[in-house]
């Protein structure tokens, strides 16, 4: 029988001492299972009323962590409780229920790592830690090697949600240069404003996260040793290149964007030359024609057969005259 989702247990993979595994057991027997003192996974959905009173009432954790798991807003910070780490980390994905293809969408995972238990929670499904727990699902023995080789395979799959916005994003700017470039596409500078608040919303979301795994890779701690520290150290590095690569977009996008608006200044300046040209090639049309429309009664050669034609003639000489100056003088 499916239990209602407010009566769903959470997800509980337990590794016991002995080397039996244990999926998805009752949460009146975590409590046993942490005094048995084997490897203990809880992934609480914090959405479920009856889940999220585990944190309290079973693990005893403080309130004020307990509070931040509730709180949708709370920063991206590693805290040391007597007994355990606090954690919390910030994933990011592309939005799928909006037009908007760069929007972004972000959800927080909150971490409490034990000596041996680590306890996940989350409001609603979250990627990284499904497909972890699917992982640890076909092969329960992996928990075996510690709760902190867990919690760094949760952080590393995490932080390698940044990897496929990267790629969609350096598509983009591979198509870039045909856009601007070659066909001039108008709204090329639209779609660049958009990738670069992208680029920039994701510093402002991995930069926190820095500075949580380098605490994580460099702090002395009773629940993380030095061989672990290494496995942590790789996700900094991974941190560290998608924050290289976020700095290059950025300065790609606005050389990119100093291209375009390049592109349309001299765009205008040639237009704008080209209607000066007409103008000056004009002017002694204007002039002449003024001149001669005037209503006087004695207008010079206004009774010569061929005066129409000599002062047409006049004014063409007048345009090349112009033209000619206007070309020694470069100004065209």
């Amino acid at each position: 029988m499916t239990l209602p989702v407010q009566d769903a247990p959470p997800r509980t993979i337990y590794r016991s001492p002995a080397g039996l595994d244990v999926l998805d057991c009752h949460p009146r027997d975590i409590a046993l299972q942490l005094a048995e003192g084997g490897a203990l996974w809880v992934d609480i959905d914090s959405t479920v009323r009856s889940q999220h009173a585990i944190l309290e009432k079973v693990f005893k954790f403080h309130p004020l962590a307990i509070e931040d798991t509730l709180n949708p807003s709370s920063r991206v910070k590693l805290e040391e409780y007597v007994g355990y780490l606090f954690v919390i980390i910030r994933g990011v994905g592309l939005a799928d229920s909006t037009e908007d293809p760069y929007d972004l969408e972000t959800q927080d995972l909150y971490c409490f790592l034990g000596p041996n238990y680590l306890v996940t929670v989350h409001a609603g499904p979250m990627p990284s830690v499904e497909r972890v727990a699917e992982t640890m699902r076909r092969a329960p023995d992996l928990l075996g090697r510690g709760v902190e080789r867990a919690l760094h395979a949760i952080l590393d799959d995490t932080i390698d949600s940044f990897f496929p916005i990267l790629n969609q994003i350096d598509d983009f700017i591979d198509g870039l240069e045909e856009r601007v470039f070659a066909s001039f596409d108008e709204n090329a500078m639209r779609d660049i404003f958009t990738v670069k608040r992208l680029v920039l919303s994701l510093r402002r979301y991995l930069q926190p996260s820095r500075d949580v795994l380098n605490v994580l890779t460099n702090r002395p701690s009773q629940l993380l040793t030095p061989d672990v520290q290494l496995y942590f150290r790789d996700i900094y590095d991974h941190v560290l290149r998608i924050n290289d690569s976020l700095d290059t977009y950025r300065e790609l996008l606005s050389s990119t964007m100093d291209a375009y608006l390049t592109q349309v200044s001299n765009r205008l300046a040639a237009s704008t030359k080209g209607l000066s040209l007409v103008a000056t090639m004009s002017l002694p049309f204007v002039v002449v024609s003024g001149m001669w429309g005037m209503n006087f009664v004695k207008v010079p050669l206004s009774s010569w057969p061929h005066g129409f034609w000599l002062l047409l003639v006049v004014q063409l000489g007048l345009g090349l005259a112009l033209l000619y100056f206007l070309r020694r003088r470069r100004l065209y």
